[in-house]
């Protein structure tokens, strides 16, 4: 970075600095207060952080740096000088602000999660087919939302767990118990509320009258498939209650442990638009959800086919008898979950997954970034993704479509980031642009 030679002293007005682009050399100025953060650079969109060391060194005021550079089909909003020619000052250009403002990269890759992008066409391995059999068998009672309907069987064939964000009325219930059917597992449901304790989940011992002695009786835990709904209305020890039965596999009662059968995924739900009477999950709980997934409103078409598909008044019970097939069962899906760990991930992209996770420790606009379970997360996700897809390989495309919902609930926004409105989607979309993706 060059430093802009002093010939005026105005204190009263903005300081600059002058460096040159790393990718292309194009010469660009940001104010003294810049420095330190994330710019792009308006001719060929790199993204490089200004050196911090150098904010020290003596700069010139705004009004003597010269003339601005005039807008350009490139660089549409250089500065407001150009449209004002009375101005003593010459504005920095609006294209080498912070990179949260400014438009990302493009690249080739999406961060949509869709199952509607899946072909199904010919199934070229035994855990594509069975992932079609299961769409297929789930669409006939549920409709839509495919970041919940992909990002759920890409936990449970990677032994992780899901925490759902979504208001209610839109059949987080229904798709579970369509799950635990389709899949041959046994499904459970805990309403969490405030006065509910650990024992409620896990069980406690009964004392048996019969033969003078206490029995254990498992909770409502034990089950396979288990929908923690509202989960942030319950206090913090019946949080830590779930917190070994999904790390663990296991409930610990009167030092006594008692395995759960697995598969065992838990997908706890909460509900954005309440905030009174609930409590937050404590970040070391967040982390050890595999993915947040988040549930919008269908659209006109998919509302329109729950309106038809629903408004019958047929029992739901019968009809997930009648209607969906079981395709699959627990021991296959052990199985299938064990080869997904085949699947071969070069390590280029473990490089990237490497990269991507560390850059939220070091992004402005994140008080805190992701941990490494974030990336061990990405890696497990991407394997069965490719393997969904009848791939025995990983590409990027994987990991970028599994990124936000691995990341969005492990990073925390600055203050500032908050006040200014900032959303973390956004500013993850945004950071993942910035990254070179590799060539596999």
């Amino acid at each position: 970075m060059s430093e802009v030679s002093k010939s005026g002293n105005q204190p009263s007005k903005p300081q600059v600095v002058e460096f040159s682009c790393d990718e292309c050399g194009r010469q660009l100025r940001v104010n003294l207060e810049e420095v330190g953060k994330m710019i792009k650079c308006p001719a060929c969109g790199h993204v490089q952080k200004i050196d911090a060391e150098k904010a020290g060194m003596p700069t010139l005021p705004a009004a003597e740096t010269g003339p601005a550079p005039a807008p350009t089909a490139n660089n549409p909003a250089a500065n407001v000088a150009a449209t004002n020619p009375e101005s003593n000052v010459a504005p920095v250009p609006a294209a080498t602000v912070s990179a949260s403002s400014v438009p990302p990269r493009p690249t080739s890759v999406s961060t949509k999660m869709s199952v509607s992008e899946m072909t199904a066409g010919e199934h070229q391995t035994e855990t594509q087919a069975l992932f079609y059999r299961i769409l297929e068998q789930v669409s006939k009672i549920y409709v839509g939302q495919d970041e919940l309907v992909l990002g759920s069987l890409v936990a449970l064939f990677s032994s992780g767990h899901v925490l759902i964000e979504s208001v209610p009325g839109l059949g987080k219930t229904l798709f579970v118990r369509t799950l635990g059917q389709v899949l041959g597992c046994d499904f459970g449901r805990i309403q969490f509320t405030a006065d509910l304790m650990p024992s409620d989940i896990t069980g406690a011992p009964v004392f048996n009258m019969k033969s003078q002695e206490f029995r254990f009786r498992p909770g409502p835990v034990f089950t396979q498939l288990l929908l923690a709904d509202e989960i942030n209305r319950s206090p913090a020890k019946t949080h830590a209650a779930l917190l070994e039965t999904m790390q663990e596999y296991r409930v610990t009662v009167d030092g006594v442990s008692h395995e759960l059968q697995r598969p065992f995924l838990v997908l706890a739900t909460q509900n954005p638009i309440e905030s009174e009477g609930t409590y937050n999950l404590p970040e070391a709980q967040l982390d050890r959800f595999m993915f947040k997934l988040i549930a919008n409103y269908p659209s006109a078409e998919e509302e329109a086919d729950i309106l038809t598909m629903h408004s019958q008044q047929v029992d739901l019970n019968r009809r997930l008898v009648e209607e969906v097939k079981t395709v699959s069962s627990p021991e296959e899906i052990q199985r299938v979950t064990q080869a997904n760990s085949d699947v071969k991930v070069d390590d280029r992209l473990i490089d990237y997954i490497n990269k991507l996770v560390r850059l939220t420790r070091d992004w402005p606009q994140f008080h805190m970034g992701a941990s490494p379970r974030a990336g061990i997360a990405l890696m497990q996700g991407a394997r069965t993704l490719a393997a969904f897809y009848g791939r025995d390989y990983a590409v990027p495309d994987d990991v970028v479509q599994l990124a936000l919902p691995v990341l969005r609930h492990r990073v925390i926004l600055t203050a500032e980031a908050d006040v200014e409105g900032h959303e973390v989607d956004e500013l993850l979309t945004s950071l993942i642009r910035t990254l070179e993706v590799p060539r596999l």
